[in-house]
């Protein structure tokens, strides 16, 4: 069996179509479905089943694919491993990073890796944090810089890079903005536009509530702040969102009753021998988190 054919076979699995699995190979699409077809002949089973548009996995090609991820984190591992033993930094980096965090924090840090480390090709998803830890514990990526779970998990590390304070928001004509005083109580009388109820900000949130036995109303959930911070902007409800998003179209709702602080970071799998350029980017991210 090819490592190749198992290359093709996991990129199909995750992109749904040939077409699509032969633009992220760097392969024509002819080359991606001769891959297929001599693993699936090998093997004597079809691994796919066309629904549509899309390719689906069958029974056999769902039992494969752990096990093909295995084998291909095993030989990357190899490489990785093999390659640390000179100093040159190069080669592909896969990694996983939040919309938020992506967006307003890892920046700078990416243009920094980008100019001291040029042979790097990065290759960047943006999930969601929660989605980010199932990967890495899957093995698909090498490092994600995402909100940090608020419990610990066995086999990842993780590290705080930015503290993340939040403050509870609406928009200037909201009602919640006039009132002299608030309290959570008053908070629950109203709906809010918040993260999913089961993200890890989400959680952190509805915690609050419930040690006060009060019902946390959420009108509308979306996973991206920037949206959340335009729904509340335009008085659709009131919301909890990083200080650092703050601006002239929200008033910031003094409310020291709900204090909630996100961990942003970078997560990475206990037992993975990480490539020399996943050791640089970690570095840089550290020294972000030292200030320096």
């Amino acid at each position: 069996m090819e490592i190749q054919w198992l290359r093709a076979f996991l990129a199909i699995s995750e992109q749904g179509s040939v077409s699509e699995a032969a633009e992220q190979l760097h392969l024509t699409q002819p080359a991606v479905s001769k891959r297929l077809a001599s693993l699936e002949q090998q093997l004597g089973t079809p691994l796919f089943d066309r629904i549509g548009r899309k390719l689906q996995l069958t029974n056999a090609g769902r039992a494969l694919l752990p096990r093909a991820r295995h084998i291909l984190n095993e030989v990357s591992d190899a490489e990785h491993e093999l390659r640390s033993l000179g100093e040159t930094i190069g080669g592909s980096l896969r990694i996983a990073t939040s919309h938020h965090v992506g967006l307003h924090h890892l920046p700078p840090v990416l243009r920094e890796f980008s100019n001291l480390y040029p042979d790097v090709a990065l290759d960047i998803d943006f999930v969601d944090s929660e989605q980010a830890y199932e990967a890495l514990m899957a093995g698909e990526y090498e490092l994600a810089v995402v909100t940090l779970a608020l419990k610990d998990y066995p086999s990842l590390n993780a590290q705080i890079i930015w503290p993340d304070p939040c403050v509870v928001v609406a928009a200037p004509d909201h009602p919640l903005a006039q009132m002299p005083e608030l309290d959570l109580p008053a908070l629950a009388r109203y709906p809010a536009i918040l993260p999913d109820l089961n993200t890890y900000t989400g959680r952190l949130i509805k915690r609050e509530f419930d040690a006060h036995g009060l019902k946390l109303t959420a009108k509308l959930a979306t996973n991206f702040l920037e949206t959340i911070k335009m729904m509340a902007g335009v008085g659709l409800g009131w919301s909890v969102l990083p200080k650092t998003l703050i601006d002239d179209s929200l008033a910031e709702l003094p409310m020291p009753q709900l204090s909630i602080v996100r961990n942003l970071g970078i997560i990475y799998h206990r037992n993975r021998t990480l490539s020399n350029a996943a050791n640089a980017l970690q570095q840089l991210l550290f020294k972000e988190a030292r200030g320096l």
